[in-house]
């Protein structure tokens, strides 16, 4: 990510950046789009992850959560999702959901899932979002791991998302969803 582009983060690296008033306009073009191409194959489009809470450091990449009525008919919406530049990544490690990435190769911009209303994904993928949103002290806290463990794994994603999953956890404990 440059100083003037709102979204984007090179492959391998791990960087927080300061909330950006872009992020929200950014999601809406992204979720027009969607919904021009995708029309009435899909339910729903989400703004996700740490740029949809407002004031939140984030990756500056953009999280989109794509609701779909069935997960296997999902399936035939990979070479439309294609055709406007994303990447499917048929083998990742949620096996509820389908994945997608956008942005040329060396950089990313987008980062997203297409899944059930009802399933595991979907729901805690919403609900994490949600209590970010309504609590600034837990918002706060996230913000301050994510920078702690920015520092410490700045080429290494893996261990970032990692150090990230026991605080995750632990908030969807608190609403319910352990």
């Amino acid at each position: 990510m440059s100083d003037t582009e709102p979204l984007g983060l090179k492959r391998g690296v791990v960087v927080v950046a300061d909330y950006d008033q872009r992020w929200p306009a950014l999601f809406e073009t992204t979720a027009d789009e969607l919904v021009s191409v995708l029309g009435p194959s899909i339910l729903a489009v989400h703004h996700v992850g740490s740029t949809a809470v407002p004031g939140l450091r984030a990756k500056p990449i953009l999280d989109v959560l794509v609701s779909i009525p069935d997960f296997a008919d999902g399936a035939q919406l990979v070479p439309v999702l294609e055709s406007v530049g994303y990447v499917f990544r048929p083998d990742e490690e949620v096996p509820d959901r389908h994945y997608f990435r956008r942005g040329p190769d060396e950089v990313r911009t987008h980062h997203l899932s297409m899944a059930e209303l009802t399933s595991r994904h979907h729901i805690v993928t919403v609900a994490f979002r949600d209590a970010l949103r309504k609590d600034a002290r837990l918002a706060t806290a996230y913000a301050d791991l994510k920078m702690e463990l920015a520092g410490r794994f700045p080429f290494d994603r893996a261990s970032y998302i990692e150090g990230k999953s026991d605080f995750v956890a632990e908030v969807l404990s608190e609403v319910g969803l352990a």
